[in-house]
């Protein structure tokens, strides 16, 4: 783990990333073989609804923690996310 993440800082250290907010990342990270497993592992998992779960992602697209935290991933998401902005 390195020094500047946000996990180094402690749990409850301003701009850190939650135990919640590092499983959304995760979940969001993994490929999924059927229609309908992602929701469910949300549901299991997180134990929130697939809208609340989708607000929670795109609000963390936005911190520079999650960033640091997850650099690929949140980069693919926020081009995805701009596309399909830019789409509308």
């Amino acid at each position: 783990m390195d020094a500047d993440d946000g996990a180094a800082r402690g749990p409850g250290a301003p701009g850190a990333l939650d135990e919640r907010d590092r499983a959304v990342l995760e979940l969001e990270g993994r490929s999924w073989r059927t229609a309908g497993a992602k929701e469910r592992a949300v549901r299991e998992e997180l134990g929130l609804s697939s809208t609340r779960y989708y607000q929670l992602l795109n609000a963390l697209l936005d911190r520079p923690e999650a960033l640091a935290h997850a650099p690929v991933l949140v980069n693919r998401l926020r081009r995805v996310r701009d596309a399909r902005r830019a789409a509308r």
